[in-house]
């Protein structure tokens, strides 16, 4: 399998993920403590330099209050 970091389905993810993060009002390090994580690890999220798995995604999904259908249907319309 090809690499996914950089792809339009990725890059596309990580837009919708700012997106709803910004929508929210919550700041990287805000977003950070409610996943029990570092900012840096948002940072590193949001440019692009790690995957998201598919447990994480659910995790994120709840905080960022989206049904992470939402995400997959926006991917899956991305043709690669």
């Amino acid at each position: 399998m090809a690499k996914t970091l950089g792809t339009p389905r990725h890059t596309a993810l990580i837009a919708f993920l700012v997106e709803r993060r910004e929508t929210l009002g919550l700041t990287q390090v805000e977003f950070a403590q409610r996943l029990g994580e570092y900012q840096s690890f948002v940072a590193r999220l949001e440019s692009g330099q790690r995957r998201v798995d598919v447990v994480e995604l659910l995790a994120i999904a709840e905080i960022l209050q989206f049904d992470p259908h939402e995400a997959l249907d926006l991917l899956v319309s991305i043709h690669v």
